[in-house]
């Protein structure tokens, strides 16, 4: 098989760099070692990728067998199927459903609460921003996103619901998100069980800006040059046993791709 025929049958990940629901897929694959290609998308312009490939307007979204699948629980769910060791879902019903309703509980409760959390911190920094987006982008490319950043962060804003109030709820969830992942470890080393699942994977990938992980595949700010607002808020939560946690699972499994 040829080299360009054997990229078109890997799997391919239709990603934006600094997501965390895109974290949450690419954690996985790498974690099981899945050969596959990424296609890193500009921020708006990746709304009209997903809808051709999907049928949504969210990223992730993945190819598998020319199949486009959208949304990181489902993708999670084709990966398990087709790829399942090592697992991320365990065998035992019990465990299994709870692993599933800790998934489901953080992408609900967290993820969207912790995303314009921080986005509502850092969107009146372009030249912080842009960056996360564009690595390995061509010249052209970044040049194109920090010219028209002010009409992007507009959007943004509208289609995230990034102001004031819903921020300082999303705050207050987050913050909420991380008692109930310190109560549910009590003196555990893993939520559901004695090893690593994808229950653990979603919470430390979506958790992954109050420990900015060395291990995260892609740049992220550093913690010194975040604007204030975004230290007053994570600078509380990063020294909470959640937080330290969420270093550990990155430093013990998030291997690199």
């Amino acid at each position: 098989m040829t080299t360009a025929a054997s990229e078109q049958q890997r799997p391919c990940l239709w990603q934006l760099q600094i997501s965390h629901y895109n974290e949450k897929v690419r954690w996985a694959l790498d974690y099981k070692r899945i050969p596959h290609t990424r296609r890193s998308m500009l921020p708006g312009v990746h709304r009209l990728i997903t809808k051709r490939l999907a049928g949504i307007v969210t990223s992730p979204v993945m190819t598998i067998d020319g199949e486009g699948i959208g949304d990181s629980s489902a993708i999670l769910q084709a990966i398990e199927e087709r790829w399942p060791q090592p697992p991320l879902i365990p065998s035992d019903t019990a465990q299994r459903r709870r692993a599933l309703e800790l998934e489901d509980h953080f992408d609900e409760e967290l993820g969207p609460h912790i995303r314009r959390a921080v986005y509502y911190e850092l969107l009146p920094y372009p030249d912080m921003v842009v960056p996360l987006f564009t690595e390995g982008a061509t010249g052209a490319s970044r040049a194109l996103l920090r010219r028209t950043f002010p009409l992007l962060r507009v959007g943004m804003r509208q289609a995230m619901n990034i102001y004031d109030e819903p921020a300082a709820r999303s705050r207050d969830k987050t913050i909420a998100a991380l008692d109930v992942l310190e109560e549910e470890l009590g003196d555990k080393q893993y939520l559901v069980g004695d090893s690593f699942s994808i229950a653990d994977l979603t919470a430390a990938s979506l958790f992954y800006p109050i420990a900015l992980p060395p291990e995260f595949p892609y740049p992220s700010p550093r913690w010194e040059d975040l604007p204030d607002g975004a230290r007053d808020f994570l600078g509380e939560l990063r020294e909470r046993r959640g937080a330290k946690w969420v270093a550990e699972m990155y430093r013990r499994h998030r291997l690199p791709a």
